[in-house]
């Protein structure tokens, strides 16, 4: 039975700020969901390397996309890939009466875990399209699919949520009691992403609906 909260192990406990730290299963989904982009940790050759890729979380599994060249999912192959993979969503900047205490308001996830290939086809095809519907929502009933050699040239690795831990700040700035008669402006200047009006590509010859912009929260399970 799914639990609502991720247990916590070694890795995912910090040394510091440990009051910021969840488990929190719907939070931590929430969190992946809203985020566009992810990094994912890994060692090559003894060096640690970091990459962006897009992902989509379907339950209690992340999924890495890119190309059948890219050097982390060729490593995936056979017994997988640790990798640790994050994701940081900046909700504010947090500006204090002293530049010790500026910081800023945050949401973000650490992902421990072995990511192994996908192979059966039919579970490919399905992430692929969530994929891009979790760009933006029901595109992937608007557009081509894939196809076979389309198919062929794209890797999809797939991390089983475990280790997880969720990290965040929100709230004003902790100034010391000392600088609170200082004459300097504190406080917290929010920050939001937001999708501009689309252009159209310059060979778009049909009227076609715009796309909407991504939910807040993907509702995929």
């Amino acid at each position: 039975m799914t639990t609502p909260e991720f247990e916590p192990v070694p890795r995912t406990t910090p040394t510091r700020s440990r009051e910021r730290v969840g488990y929190d299963r719907a939070a931590v989904h929430a969190v992946l969901d809203e985020a566009t982009v992810c990094h994912v940790g890994f060692v090559v050759d003894g060096e640690p390397v970091v990459l962006p890729q897009l992902h989509v979380r379907v339950g209690d599994r992340l999924y890495l996309h890119g190309s059948t060249g890219a050097r982390a999912l060729r490593m995936a192959g056979g017994p997988g890939l640790p990798v640790c993979v994050t994701v940081t969503l900046v909700d504010g900047l947090v500006l204090a009466r002293s530049a010790f205490h500026h910081s800023i308001n945050y949401r973000s996830v650490v992902a421990h875990g072995v990511a192994s290939v996908v192979e059966d086809e039919t579970e490919k095809s399905a992430v692929l399209a969530a994929l891009v519907d979790a760009v933006i929502p029901g595109r992937s009933s608007q557009v081509r699919g894939p196809s076979a050699r389309e198919l062929a040239a794209t890797t999809v690795l797939r991390l089983p949520l475990g280790d997880v831990s969720l990290k965040a700040r929100s709230g004003p700035p902790h100034d010391d009691p000392d600088d609170l008669a200082l004459p300097y402006w504190a406080g917290v200047l929010p920050v939001t992403t937001t999708t501009g009006r689309p252009v159209p590509a310059p060979d778009v010859t049909v009227p076609s609906p715009w796309p909407q912009p991504p939910a807040t929260e993907q509702t995929a399970s």
